[in-house]
């Protein structure tokens, strides 16, 4: 065991823990303000079940013993026999192998939120999050990297671009299609209520993503080190070409299309990060910002699906792409375990790519469709359309993320009886007030 890999791999665990409740801020600032609450809820409720279902099954069907190259075996179920032992092939302690992949195991279906937002009771998303967690994530994970018949077929993904970003943002535009739009969607204005909010989830998801990305070296190395500068020349190069592209069609730059070109950029890297060296990650970075940008300002506004939140848009867009260009661009002069690319003189990887990708779709697709029909049998899954418009914050957690009430003996009490030109409080209270009436409907 060494003790410098064992502390990177369990601070970066703690990254990729940051980054849950960073989406929960990044999605919740992008929602209407009666649903703010039930957007963050989501997120954080997500990283208590499912580090739950980890212990008890995830990591065994995800890491235990390969069975046919389809599943893990049972054989470390409730983590039976895993303890301080080094992790095969490596320098870490494989509870430390284990905290870490529980993080990932965590925030992929929280990715998924963010097309459904707004409109999803919360029983139906506690079931529909935990059986495909269980029949979705785990046996992915497993295909491409717990020994399964991708990572036979050579399938590189280096942090998560097929298991997580490929996985989630398929499933949640197939959820959200199966749900529906939200009453009054293209006729109704549903612009983010804080966008403050947004930009400091982009900030964590950002700094967590360093964890997410050279974590997965395992160690304190060299490899570490790339997959890092790969992460923010990404990121970087993705913020500047969506802001770009968006001033120059729209008119006008906005923090929102920094947040989300950053977060595309991330995305877009994650496959590659421990593949390719920092001049490829710039384009890859580049290339998917505008991608991302297109995906989320243009193809969904002519087909019209409500993706709330852009989690297709950004991460199934932003993910396919990454996995492409790992097929590109990924050179063992990074990373000797890993493969050549089309621009480093074989063919053989981008093909493996293509047909991970595929499978991707075809088990989120077809898994998700399958979910949403059997749990459709035994609830409700859908809010109803005067739960919609109260806000899901009221109608499904009884509790408000905003008390805009004038209390007993607040300042704002006190002055509400004056005339509003005797003094700059009550004029500013008033405002206020009606402000916020007319953001309540």
């Amino acid at each position: 065991m060494d003790p410098g890999d064992t502390a990177w791999v369990l601070i970066s665990a703690a990254l990729v823990f940051l980054m849950t409740p960073g989406l929960g801020f990044f999605y919740g600032g992008m929602v209407r303000n009666k649903n703010v609450l039930a957007t963050i809820m989501q997120s954080f409720f997500i990283v208590a079940m499912i580090s739950v279902e980890w212990i008890l099954i995830g990591y065994a069907m995800t890491f235990g013993t390969d069975i046919h190259g389809f599943i893990g075996s049972l054989d470390k179920i409730g983590l039976t026999g895993v303890g301080m032992a080094v992790l095969d092939n490596g320098t870490i302690p494989e509870l430390a192998f284990v905290a870490f992949q529980c993080m990932f195991a965590v925030i992929t279906p929280a990715l998924i939120t963010g097309a459904f937002a707004e409109r999803m009771k919360f029983h139906a998303f506690v079931t529909f999050i935990l059986i495909w967690a269980l029949f979705i994530y785990n046996p992915m994970a497993h295909w491409v990297w717990g020994g399964g018949f991708l990572a036979k077929l050579g399938a590189l993904d280096f942090a998560g671009g097929l298991v997580i970003h490929i996985l989630s943002g398929v499933s949640g535009l197939t959820l959200c299609v199966l749900l529906g739009r939200r009453y009054g969607y293209g006729k109704s204005p549903m612009v983010p209520h804080n966008l403050p909010m947004t930009v400091l989830g982009a900030a964590l998801l950002w700094f967590g993503w360093f964890g997410f990305n050279a974590g997965s070296a395992l160690g304190a190395n060299e490899l570490a080190a790339s997959a890092f500068i790969a992460s923010q020349a990404a990121a970087a190069a993705a913020t500047v070409s969506w802001v770009v592209v968006e001033w120059k069609v729209q008119g006008k730059p906005t923090i929102l299309g920094a947040a989300s070109g950053c977060i595309a950029g991330l995305v877009a890297i994650t496959p590659a990060a421990g593949f390719v060296t920092p001049l490829p990650a710039l384009l890859i970075g580049a290339i998917g910002g505008v991608i991302c940008y297109v995906a989320v300002a243009v193809v969904k506004t002519k087909i019209g699906y409500d993706d709330s939140l852009d989690a297709f848009g950004i991460h199934g867009i932003g993910g396919t792409w990454g996995s492409i260009a790992t097929g590109l661009w990924a050179t063992t002069d990074v990373n000797p375990a890993g493969a050549n690319g089309l621009f480093y003189g074989s063919s053989h990887l981008l093909v493996a790519q293509l047909i991970s990708t595929a499978v991707a779709y075809m088990l989120a697709i077809v898994g998700t469709f399958i979910i949403f029909k059997v749990i459709s049998l035994f609830m409700t899954v859908r809010t109803d359309r005067d739960e919609e418009i109260t806000g899901l914050d009221i109608g499904e957690h009884g509790e408000q993320g905003y008390n805009y009430a004038i209390t007993a003996g607040s300042p704002l009490e006190e002055t509400a009886a004056l005339p509003l030109e005797n003094t700059a409080l009550n004029h500013a209270a008033v405002i206020h007030q009606t402000d916020m009436n007319s953001h309540t409907i």
